[in-house]
């Protein structure tokens, strides 16, 4: 009998190794995971960081041309401006934005704010952050704004592209 109540204890513990092993394995597994989707988090946050800051450049060149490699040239895409209401393509937008915009202006600064936010979702990523528009018009005077803009990215090879975009300004306090 003794012998028998050995194998069970040994069995017994070998199952406990064993669940041991798979309890750690599924934890390594867990931690692999979330560290590669904090790398990645980053990495984007990156990106994008990068994508904002030169779409501000392209803008505050002046140059309606500039942005234009930011942009998804397909037709049907709608961009949300200030003024007017929405473009229904690139093409549109960008000579919407050059009269209403950049032709009065002697000089035009776009910055993007610190609070840059990055969501994604494989080839799509969206991205909101707080902006300021600086102008200065050909008649000297200068316009301020502060801005809310949310755009919407899609990957197409090796670059991302805005397929959408929303930019806004909250309305004067009372």
């Amino acid at each position: 009998m003794t012998s028998n109540s050995e194998g069970a204890v040994a069995r017994s513990v070998g199952r406990g190794h064993w669940l041991l092993y798979v309890a750690f394995a599924v934890i390594g597994g867990l931690l692999t995971f979330v560290g590669a989707r904090a790398e990645q988090k980053a990495i984007d946050d990156s990106v994008f960081r990068k994508l904002t800051d030169e779409y501000c450049s392209a803008w505050s060149s002046g140059n309606a041309d500039a942005p234009a490699k930011f942009y998804a040239k397909a037709n049907g895409l709608v961009f949300y401006d200030v003024a007017p209401f929405s473009y229904h393509s690139w093409a549109e937008y960008h000579d919407g934005v050059r009269k209403e915009f950049l032709d009065a202006a002697n000089s035009i600064k776009l910055t993007a704010g610190k609070d840059l936010r990055v969501s994604r979702r494989g080839m799509i990523a969206w991205t909101t952050v707080p902006m300021h528009l600086v102008e200065i018009q050909k008649s000297g005077k200068t316009e301020e704004m502060d801005l809310r803009y949310t755009g919407i990215w899609e990957k197409h090879g090796a670059n991302w592209q805005l397929v959408h975009e929303h930019i806004s300004a909250p309305l004067p306090a009372n």
